[in-house]
């Protein structure tokens, strides 16, 4: 056996590991998804759950491997050197693509990137033997790419996403017609009935139907169920709502068990249905290569392949163990979760999507249909259905969950359907796809989208649904080409691809690392303000922010005009980023202004009008710094000419004012003596002066000889400067009439 198929085998597994964890890291969100939205449990008490269903999951994976074997393409007509370079192409493409959504927070498919991928793949080893045949013709495609049953998984698929947003808007919609958002009532009556039959459908279908072929259930039950199904989950509705019943009458909180096994279940069928997208493609090369080597010849044909897999429980073990393990260990898979928590809360928070002009739109048409609703639906039903409707007080809300337990468990109760369903019938649905569109579905139904959010989530929606696409057409695209060029260049290209994708993961890993890193200390400096704090511990964290972020304002404009002057393109980088999450967490605190001044008492009203100025100013300041730290880094990161020594020295002296004006300012904030205003005001117009004298200066030196672009630069610098000081100086005026009239 030729070593280089050795090696194929061995990057192959090491893909596989990285495959799993980036796989994971994206995934985790589909089964943890309600039970996190709701803060059922703790979030390490959520882990131990899901992870069981993991590692359970694992053994009913082995009908699944199939798609991997021949799915998509007719082994029985690629050799085993053509079928070992497939595999590569495919799973280096794969794990690029995984760590391209995972670093910008999207949630993708891995299914789709696993078939596109295939097909990617399959399509450039068919083409390049058809190229180099001269008696074979483009005809002859259909001979090795198994384009029916591609169309087959890819329209189950798409199929998935419209049945599953239906399943969600109509069960939500019942639900809470049935509950309304204050269930404790109509729990204690009929909640051991209404759990039981979400217990019911998450048993028989995770279960019965996820481990049917798991041999873990034993035959003649199996044909039993099958014979009296009807009778069987009559009888299973009855007996888990009994038990249910009981628990309740012991005070247990029946939806957090329902939810809990929910998730055990969803996790369950997410190892189920989506290892093979992880090791799949690896199984099966280690098959083939276990194939050549018995029989001893290296251009055999795979015909082996297109056999019925065999479990091989070792390795499906080894995988479940590493999935579990990145479960608890990773950190992308909480940016990721953000997405979707976000599109489907319950609560009033910043959009992360703009709006665009389907979007409003559709909404608008949403205005349209809902007039029709209201003129001939008859008043009486309009009120009773929006009393069902009434959402809880602010003082009632858990405002760390975004969204209540009612809808937690028509999240989990239809996904679960839905995925096992489909691993059941050996189809490679979506579990990406089914659990965001049951969630947007129920969101909707459940009246999240009100008229202040809608724009904005739909856009959301349809960024993500319009990254799946991309995710099929980037997947194929990137593995047909990396297939190809391992085709034309041989062995020497086998080890150089190997070596770049090993490396984008490992470098991923790193800089993902990095980012949490430094997200984690702007964390740790940022005081939130949670729900039990009381009014002083508000107002002490609101100056605290504001005393911090003059502070890193100010050492952001120095470092920025030491980089320009040392044209410093990784310092000016940094200060871009930073000054951009400055920005970011300035507009976050504008935006949640108004839930700040609500939890203030009364007699801190003249304060709070106050405070309302200070956010303002503060988030003009970091919009001047913005407007600064950005053209100096496209200027230097364009390779335009630097700045002159004397544009250099001018603004030496300008940045030596701005500190001591700055200093001072954190100073006074920081002490809360505000004896110096009139001092600020004067150093303020003595800047000011220096600035207008540095543009004087700068015009007196214009001539054909100057750089435009550096002038440009210097004179932008010069501009925002002086509006970010203003600003600063507007700032702690309404920072001293903010702490006076909190005294007073």
């Amino acid at each position: 056996m030729n070593p280089i198929f050795t090696f194929i085998v061995i990057v192959l597994g090491l893909l596989a590991i990285a495959n799993i964890i980036v796989g994971v890291a994206n995934d985790a969100i589909n089964f943890m998804n309600a039970a996190w939205g709701s803060r059922v449990a703790r979030y390490r008490t959520i882990l131990i759950v899901a992870s069981v269903g993991i590692l359970i999951g694992t053994l009913t994976s082995n009908g699944m491997m199939e798609v991997a074997r021949s799915g998509v393409f007719y082994p029985e007509n690629f050799t085993f050197p053509e079928v070992m370079t497939l595999f590569l192409g495919m799973m280096l493409g794969n794990v690029i693509l995984f760590n391209i959504f995972n670093t910008l927070g999207l949630p993708t498919s891995t299914t789709v990137s696993m078939v596109f991928g295939l097909l990617g793949a399959a399509l450039a080893v068919a083409g390049y033997k058809i190229y180099i045949s001269p008696d074979v013709s483009i005809n002859s495609l259909s001979h090795y790419v198994n384009s029916g049953k591609a169309m087959v998984i890819i329209s189950g698929i798409l199929s998935s996403v419209v049945i599953a947003f239906a399943t969600g808007i109509s069960l939500m919609y019942i639900s809470r017609i049935i509950f309304s958002f204050r269930y404790a009532k109509m729990i204690k009556r009929l909640g051991a009935l209404w759990c039981g039959i979400s217990v019911t459908g998450i048993i028989y279908f995770a279960l019965f139907k996820g481990l049917n072929n798991s041999g873990l259930i034993p035959e003649e039950f199996n044909t039993f169920v099958h014979e009296h199904t009807f009778l069987f989950l009559c009888a299973l509705w009855l007996a888990v709502s009994l038990v249910l019943w009981l628990l309740q009458l012991l005070r247990v909180n029946i939806m957090k068990v329902t939810i809990l096994s929910g998730t055990f279940a969803l996790a369950l069928a997410f190892a189920g249905n989506d290892l093979v997208n992880f090791i799949g493609v690896p199984i099966a090369g280690y098959d083939s290569y276990q194939i050549a080597r018995a029989a001893g010849d290296e251009n055999i044909y795979m015909t082996a392949l297109a056999q019925p897999a065999t479990a091989n429980f070792t390795l499906l073990i080894i995988a479940g163990i590493i999935m579990v393990v990145t479960l608890f260990l990773s950190k992308e898979a909480r940016h990721v979760a953000q997405t979707e928590l976000s599109l489907s809360s319950q609560n009033e928070e910043q959009e992360r999507f703009n709006s665009t002009l389907i979007s409003r739109g559709l909404v608008r048409m949403a205005l349209i249909i809902n007039k029709w609703y209201t003129h001939y639906v008859p008043h009486r039903l309009q009120q009773a259905i929006d009393k069902r409707f009434e959402p809880l007080l602010p003082e009632e809300r858990d405002t760390e969950a975004s969204f209540d337990l009612i809808r937690a468990v028509v999240n989990l109760t239809s996904s679960a359907v839905l995925i096992s369903i489909a691993t059941s019938l050996k189809l490679p649905l979506s579990t990406t796809y089914v659990v965001f569109m049951v969630s947007m579905g129920s969101s909707l139904a459940d009246r999240a989208w009100g008229r202040e959010s809608a724009v904005y989530r739909i856009t959301g929606v349809m960024t993500v649904i319009s990254g799946w696409f991309i995710t099929a057409f980037v997947a194929l695209l990137i593995s047909s080409i990396f297939t190809l060029i391992l085709l034309v260049g041989g062995w020497v290209a086998v080890v150089l691809a190997s070596g770049v994708g090993i490396y984008s993961v490992i470098r991923s890993f790193t800089f993902r690392k990095k980012l949490t890193k430094k997200a984690k200390a702007r964390q740790e400096k940022k005081l939130t303000i949670s729900q039990s704090d009381t009014t002083e511990d508000i107002l002490y964290n609101c100056i605290e922010e504001v005393c911090r972020t003059m502070e890193e304002i100010s050492r952001i404009y120095n470092r920025t005009l030491v980089a320009v002057f040392k044209e410093n393109r990784k310092v000016l980088r940094e200060m871009v980023t930073e000054s951009n999450a400055l920005y970011e967490e300035a507009h976050t605190r504008k935006y949640e202004v108004i839930n700040t001044l609500r939890k203030l008492e009364k007699n801190h009203i003249n304060s709070g009008h106050f405070y309302v100025q200070v956010v303002d100013y503060l988030s003009e300041v970091t919009k001047a710094l913005i407007h600064i730290t950005r053209p100096a880094f496209e200027h230097i990161d364009n390779n335009h000419t630097g700045l002159t020594k004397e544009q250099v020295a001018d603004l030496m002296h300008v940045n030596d004012g701005v500190d001591e004006i700055f200093t001072h300012i954190n100073e006074m904030m920081r002490s809360k003596n505000f004896a110096d205003l009139d001092k600020v005001l004067d150093m303020r117009d003595r800047l000011f002066d220096t600035i207008v004298a540095a543009i004087k200066s700068q015009l007196r030196r214009m001539d054909e000889k100057s750089s435009t672009k550096a002038c440009l630069l210097y004179l932008s610098i010069l501009n925002e400067t002086k509006s970010m000081v203003l600003q600063a100086r507007n700032l702690l005026k309404s920072q001293s009439y903010f702490l006076k009239n909190k005294d007073e």
